[in-house]
């Protein structure tokens, strides 16, 4: 019979099987029919007792500390790259050129629909004066109504010419402005991805300008942790290039619906980083406290199972494995142990070792020594 020590073993099935009885009577053809019951085997590890105990709520996240903002900045105009004034990890002030893209066919659109716009209103004046003679002479009775109208007419089409050509001068102008690239925030440049010289075109990525004033860790909790996670709880992080120390933040925002892949909700937590002590893309753990110091029943976080939106976990009763369904509380996940609030009271045996198990199974606790794979003592 081997046994199951381990929660990393992915088979929890052993069977044992019952040696058969014969009871032959001379010259009878009685026999018993073999029987043979599953036996899971169970290290003393993979059965822990419930009990009660005090619980630190907390969230933990672990991840990359990422800047809160992070932009990508692009060609929109197709040309040269040139007059390029930055470099990666260069500061820059929003608004503060980054460098320019050689475009003179888009710049000399601009200046012919500029000089459309001059000649246009020029074309206007001229069509207001006309049509200030036409009106003495009208109403001296020296010209027609006819010739009057057209002088009217003439007026106002100057200016529906005027206003198309100032439309048109802005937009040259506007798409002009796009040859020059400024950068969008104020920060460091992260990424340059063009060279002095180099043909551009519209779309393409130039420079990633990120401001790491403020840091950002984000991942996914239980439905269950995020029902008492709120906006501006502080957090505590804890980064792994600096030992020891401890940055304090909060929680910036909590995802208003679950992921439909994985029915768990996003949270963002914040952290300040004014004096840019920190760089973009550490690793780090931040930890909320929700809850301390209540007394609760305790079952190793391990033990839960799911079944859509149940829980339960597997108790050993009277050597039989026994479906539990249970509703759970606070999560302590320094400790690895969760609350139950019904379904225990306390004194139970619940399975943490993984794997499928089936309601009724025999099970028996092994007292012998865990053995891995190699059959080294563990």
């Amino acid at each position: 019979m081997k046994q199951y020590s381990k929660w990393t073993r992915s088979t929890l099935s052993v069977f044992a099987a019952l040696a058969l009885v014969g009871v032959v009577g001379c010259g009878g053809d009685d026999a018993t029919s073999a029987v043979e019951e599953e036996v899971v085997v169970l290290g003393p590890r993979d059965v822990q007792p419930v009990q009660r105990g005090e619980v630190n709520a907390t969230v933990v996240l672990t991840g990359s500390l990422n800047p809160y903002r992070i932009v990508e900045v692009r060609a929109q105009v197709p040309g040269t790259l040139a007059n390029l004034r930055v470099d990666e990890g260069d500061p820059v002030r929003q608004g503060q050129v980054m460098a320019t893209i050689e475009a003179e066919g888009i710049r000399s659109q601009a200046a012919g629909a500029r000089a459309g716009a001059a000649a246009a209103e020029a074309n206007l004046a001229l069509a207001r004066q006309q049509l200030e003679s036409a009106r003495m002479l009208y109403e001296a009775g020296a010209m027609s109504e006819i010739d009057f109208r057209t002088a009217q007419a003439a007026y106002e089409a100057a200016q529906a010419q005027l206003a198309a050509a100032r439309a048109q001068a802005a937009g040259a102008g506007e798409t002009a402005s796009r040859a020059t690239i400024t950068a969008p925030i104020s920060g460091e440049v992260s990424e340059r991805e063009a060279n002095q010289g180099e043909a551009v075109s519209p779309g393409q990525s130039l420079f990633t300008v990120v401001n790491s004033q403020i840091l950002e860790l984000q991942g996914q909790i239980p439905v269950e942790q995020a029902a008492h996670v709120r906006p501006g709880q502080p957090v505590e992080f804890t980064v792994d290039a600096y030992p020891g120390q401890v940055f304090r933040g909060e929680v910036a925002r909590v995802d208003p619906t679950a992921d439909p892949a994985t029915r768990q909700i996003g949270i963002y937590m914040r952290l300040p980083n004014q004096e840019r002590g920190l760089v973009g893309g550490l690793f780090a753990t931040g930890r909320i406290m929700l809850e301390s110091n209540q007394t609760a029943i305790l079952v190793p976080t391990a033990a839960i199972r799911q079944t859509g939106a149940q829980s339960y976990v597997w108790v050993v009763e009277d050597g039989r494995i026994v479906r539990q369904e249970v509703t759970l509380g606070a999560r302590d996940e320094t400790r690895g142990v969760i609350a139950v609030t019904g379904g225990l009271s306390g004194g139970e045996r619940v399975v943490v070792a993984p794997g499928e198990l089936t309601e009724g199974t025999q099970v028996r606790i092994s007292t012998e020594a865990t053995t891995d794979s190699t059959g080294e003592g563990g």
